[in-house]
Order: C-alpha cells, then sequence, then structure tokens
C-alpha cells in the first residue's frame, strides 16, 4: 500500500490580530496596552491524499484554503498540529522539498513584469538547476500544448490575464513537480481559457503521476478535474469525500436554460421560473426530474437551445455549512 504524498493532522493556524477602538484617547492607550483578538484561520483540520490524486479543496472566501496551501508549501508556520508533503515537513522549506513542489495563485505572479516569459523560463532552469537539455524539451512541450509560441516573447505586461496565467502555469510546472498547489487557476479568465488550463492540468496529471490539490470557485474546474473533494468554513473541515456524493446529497435541483426559436411561450408548469427575457428562459425543477421534463420542453416548445445546469458551487457549498455534521 502506497503512502500518502500528504497527510495532515490536526494542522490549525491562528493570528493575533491588534483591536482598538476609534480617537486619540484609544489610540493613545494602545500604545502601553494593546489588545488583541485570535483569529483562528484554519482550525484543526486533517485529512490524507494518495498518489496521482487531483483533490478539489473548496469553501467560501475567508475560508482558511489559500493558508492551508501555503501551509502545505512551507510559506507559513503552523500554531499547531503537523503536516507531511512527499515526507518533508513543509516549514522546514529543504531544498529537496521544494524542488519537488509548486504553488500557483491566480492572482500571483512569479515572472518579471518588464521581461518575455522566456527570460522567467531561464531564471527557473537556472533556481532549480534542471539541465538544458530537459529543460528546453520540457519548455517546447508546454508551449506546444499551451499554445502561447508567440506570447512568450512578449513583455509579460503586454499579456491578457489569461494569456499571463498560461505562461504562469509554464514556469511553476518547468520543474516538473510530483505535488501541485493550484489556488484559484482560473479566476477571471473566460470559459475558452479555463477550458485550456484544465486541460492542461488534466494532461500533466496524466503524464507525470503528480498530485494535484485545487482550491476553485468555479464548478466546472472540479468537475472536470476532480472525483474527490474536501470541504472547509472558518477554518474547520465539514465534507472530505466523493464529489458525485456531495452533489448528490446536497443538489436537489437542476437549472434548465431555454432559448425559443418563436420567441415566446409559457414555462410555469414545467417548474419554476427563475428568469424570463425576450423568449430566454431559466427554470428551477427537481433534481430527479430533469429527463423527464427536459424532454417534454423538446417536444412540446420551438427549442433555439437548451441547457442544464447544475446549481452555482457556492449554493451547493452553503446547503453543506447548514449541516451542524457531515459524514464524508
Amino acid at each position: 500500500m502506497q503512502s500518502p504524498v500528504i497527510e495532515v493532522n490536526n494542522l490549525s493556524k491562528h493570528y493575533r490580530v491588534p483591536v482598538r477602538e476609534a480617537g486619540l484617547k484609544a489610540a493613545t492607550k494602545s500604545l502601553f496596552k494593546r489588545k488583541y483578538n485570535t483569529v483562528k484561520a484554519v482550525e484543526s483540520i486533517s485529512f490524507k491524499i494518495d498518489p496521482g490524486e487531483v483533490v478539489g479543496f473548496l469553501g467560501p472566501n475567508g475560508a482558511g484554503k489559500t493558508t492551508t496551501l501555503k501551509m502545505l508549501s512551507g510559506l507559513l508556520f503552523p500554531t499547531t498540529g503537523t503536516s507531511m508533503v512527499l515526507g518533508y515537513q513543509p516549514s522546514r522549506r529543504q531544498a529537496e522539498f521544494l524542488g519537488q513542489i509548486t504553488l500557483v495563485m491566480g492572482n500571483r505572479s512569479q515572472m518579471s513584469w518588464d521581461l518575455p516569459a522566456l527570460d522567467s523560463f531561464e531564471l527557473q532552469r537556472a533556481i532549480y538547476g534542471i539541465p538544458r537539455p530537459e529543460f528546453e524539451k520540457t519548455r517546447d512541450e508546454y508551449i506546444e500544448l499551451l499554445e502561447v509560441k508567440e506570447l512568450v516573447r512578449k513583455p509579460v505586461r503586454n499579456l491578457s490575464l489569461g494569456e499571463r496565467m498560461k505562461v504562469e502555469i509554464i514556469v511553476a510546472l518547468l520543474h516538473r513537480p510530483k505535488v501541485l498547489f493550484l489556488d484559484e487557476p482560473t479566476i477571471g479568465l473566460d470559459v475558452t481559457m479555463q477550458r485550456r488550463i484544465r486541460l492542461f492540468v488534466e494532461e500533466y496529471n496524466h503524464r507525470t503521476g503528480a498530485t494535484v490539490l485545487l482550491t476553485s470557485h468555479y464548478m466546472a474546474d472540479v468537475e472536470a478535474l476532480c472525483k474527490r473533494v474536501i470541504v472547509i468554513h472558518n477554518g474547520k473541515l465539514l465534507f472530505d469525500g466523493d464529489l458525485a456524493a456531495l452533489l448528490e446529497r446536497f443538489s436537489a435541483f437542476k437549472t434548465i436554460c431555454v432559448t425559443l426559436a418563436n420567441g415566446n411561450g409559457s414555462f410555469s408548469h414545467y417548474g419554476e421560473v427563475l428568469n424570463q427575457d425576450a423568449g430566454h428562459f431559466t427554470l428551477r425543477i427537481p433534481r430527479e426530474k430533469t429527463p423527464d421534463i427536459t424532454a417534454r420542453i423538446l417536444a412540446e416548445q420551438k427549442v433555439e437551445d437548451l441547457t442544464v445546469e447544475d446549481p452555482p458551487i457556492e449554493d451547493i457549498i452553503e446547503k453543506v455549512f447548514s449541516q451542524k455534521s457531515v459524514e464524508a
């Protein structure tokens, strides 16, 4: 039996935050006697991730996702608890450990803003001591997969957000890490660019067997890449298990979006009409009735376009939050 690549036991991260009331008197008093509140960013979470797994790490803003990834990559020292990644203690930041992981944050750049991405690739080669033949083979392979041959010669500041994220992914994976911590890698990107990044991550996982821990607010990212999800809220772990089980248990409804060819029709007898505008209808229907209602609409209406969607991931997670306890 293989050992877990990531093992977290009762991991916590607390911050002491100074507090005071407004005004000069309070400011003067705080110089001599400062008061603090303890913010529990992460509180006693435990989980294990096996080699090659791609796991979704979900929760609302402020849930503790990024803090956890920073502890697992060695950027933050935990307050209590332990974690092991590839057999290393992340907070020790050993060179052997850092050479086998990567952390990609969708709202942060690790490339030089004024230089072409190719120059940042060269810097990465020097930092990790990648042999040039191996470096050039990997670099050219990634450039071809992400179709950025012309972009890597432009200064990073001249790239769009989607273009920059593609070259960010390349620079983060040039040393072929065994563990990927991906924090919102598709944030702010259009649908086409999101799909391109997802396909690349999936291909990298298949080719290398790398382990991936992914945070995202986009359900499409999670559904495309992850069979297993871990949900946290207010720093505490609420769910750890199969994505399909999470959706089945907490998503009782589907959303149907319909565009009519003739521009008018009545839909209230199919389900709850959430929106109606110039021949476009949005319905919410019970999940188990989706096949029957979809078939009826197609048979009874002049449909130009129809899509069936899961509710936003935030809605599903809110239902998880409402439970006092959730069994994985």
